[in-house]
């Protein structure tokens, strides 16, 4: 698979990533033994990053990736580890709602957590995971240099940040951040229309592209769709998608994941499936180069009004 610098760090990732979102849900024995075998099907094929947050199965995801590490030596230096904080969950203490929080404790114990819960030295790279309406940039830039400075993670990024909400946080720092991760697939093209996609390009962050496949709308269905996702309407685009991936004899889900790589901001997609059979599958999208017709074709199909 080939592979890209993330931002203008020295952090080099497979152009596709692995998700661990819901590696650790059922049964522990079950689920370590599928997680392993999905683990180490990635990496057969090229994927180099592995997606976390400290919330993804209530810590339970980093913990059970981490048990991979521990019982395969030299398997952290063949990839790059990314992890997520700044959302607190719902009833921590009881009676409180879902939050986010950026405020320089949290971030600095979070990150001793998932360094924890890894097994790992450092991460290679820490992203905010959803805006804090309530945060100070300079008071993030503090706990990013603090992290920075001991070792404890190597880059910096954001997910789901507006691009003025990039910029604040940038302003703040003395180095550059070097992803944003977003929500775009063809269900979701808001980043292409507000501005997002353009601020990567400009200021040469990568974008890492989340529920890619809408969910699993645009592949074997949608089975755990977010709240955002219920109202998604595949029927038009999925045909398209269908037509052309009978035109280039491939699977569906690599026209979707082709569509996202050849736009110009570099974007990484980020898959999810357990399934080392369908994971060797989308790796067929690095080497997929749709033409301009073809993928303004998808994208024709995915709005839900003509271009201009």
């Amino acid at each position: 698979m080939k592979t890209i610098p993330l931002g203008q760090t020295n952090l080099i990732a497979s152009r596709l990533a692995y998700g661990c979102w819901r590696i650790a849900t059922g049964d522990d024995a079950q689920n370590y033994a599928t997680t392993k075998a999905a683990v180490f099907a990635a990496l057969d094929v090229g994927f180099t990053l592995f997606d976390h947050a400290d919330i993804y199965c209530n810590g339970q995801s980093e913990a059970m990736f981490g048990r991979i590490l521990r019982e395969n030596t030299g398997l952290r230096d063949q990839m790059i580890i990314a992890t997520k904080c700044g959302i607190r969950p719902k009833n921590q203490p009881h009676g409180t709602p879902t939050r986010y929080d950026f405020s320089s404790d949290y971030i600095l114990s979070q990150c001793e957590l998932s360094l924890k819960r890894l097994g790992v030295d450092r991460i290679d790279l820490l992203h905010l995971h959803r805006p804090d309406y309530l945060m100070h940039a300079e008071e993030v830039a503090e706990a990013f240099q603090s992290l920075r400075d001991s070792g404890k993670v190597r880059e910096f990024g954001v997910s789901n940040f507006r691009p003025s909400q990039l910029s604040l946080l940038q302003s703040a720092l003395s180095f550059p951040l070097c992803v944003n991760q977003i929500e775009v697939s063809l269900l979701q093209l808001q980043s292409l229309e507000d501005g997002t996609l353009d601020q990567c390009q400009e200021k040469k962050i990568t974008p890492l592209a989340w529920s890619p496949l809408g969910g699993g709308l645009l592949a074997d269905g949608g089975k755990d769709l977010l709240p955002g996702q219920m109202d998604y309407e595949p029927s038009r685009v999925s045909a398209v998608v269908d037509w052309l991936a009978h035109q280039r004899k491939l699977p569906k889900e690599v026209i979707a994941l082709a569509w996202l790589l050849k736009h110009p901001s570099k974007m990484i997609p980020i898959v999810g499936s357990s399934n080392p059979e369908r994971i060797r599958c989308m790796a067929q999208a690095d080497a997929i180069e749709l033409s301009r017709e073809e993928w303004y074709h998808l994208l024709t199909a995915a709005r839900r009004d003509p271009l201009p």
